[in-house]
């Protein structure tokens, strides 16, 4: 099986099955079918200036699962959140779930693993802060995502 391909925005590998990026390009969709992806989860708003143009429509024609959970990135909220989780939990095999930066993925999984998955929290936050750490970042809109997953601004 092919290497993964780290030179993809914000490119994480979180276990065997699941991997976490920022925005796909064209060629991506191969590459993610050649390591086996056979879902991918898109956190990111279709109108975003680096949204993939059809992407569902591309991953599709490839064989691979498209869930699109549109999450403005000023107004996560619990919604958005379940959908993720539902997502995750619908099919089989190896998932890829991204979003522009690899900011609101890493975010969600962030939670996710803390309150549902027992990971501990210094190891959950860890993950996260391999993309992003909202609660120091200086992007104004941080707060509210540091809020989102209780971590106040520190």
């Amino acid at each position: 099986m092919p290497a993964d391909p780290t030179d993809i925005r914000g490119w994480q590998r979180l276990d065997e099955r699941t991997t976490t990026s920022g925005r796909l390009e064209a060629a991506d969709v191969d590459r993610l079918a050649a390591i086996g992806v056979a879902r991918v989860i898109n956190l990111a708003l279709a109108d975003h200036p680096e949204a993939l143009a059809d992407e569902g429509e591309r991953l599709t024609a490839r064989g691979i699962a498209y869930t699109h959970i549109p999450v403005p990135f000023d107004a996560p909220d619990e919604a958005h959140f379940a959908a993720f989780r539902a997502a995750l939990d619908e099919g089989e095999g190896a998932v890829h779930v991204h979003c522009i930066m690899n900011w609101r993925v890493s975010a969600f999984f962030y939670r996710l693993n803390r309150d549902h998955r027992a990971m501990d929290e210094g190891a959950a936050r860890a993950l996260m802060h391999a993309q992003w750490a909202p609660e120091t970042s200086e992007d104004p809109r941080a707060a509210t995502w540091a809020r989102f997953i209780g971590l106040e601004s520190e």
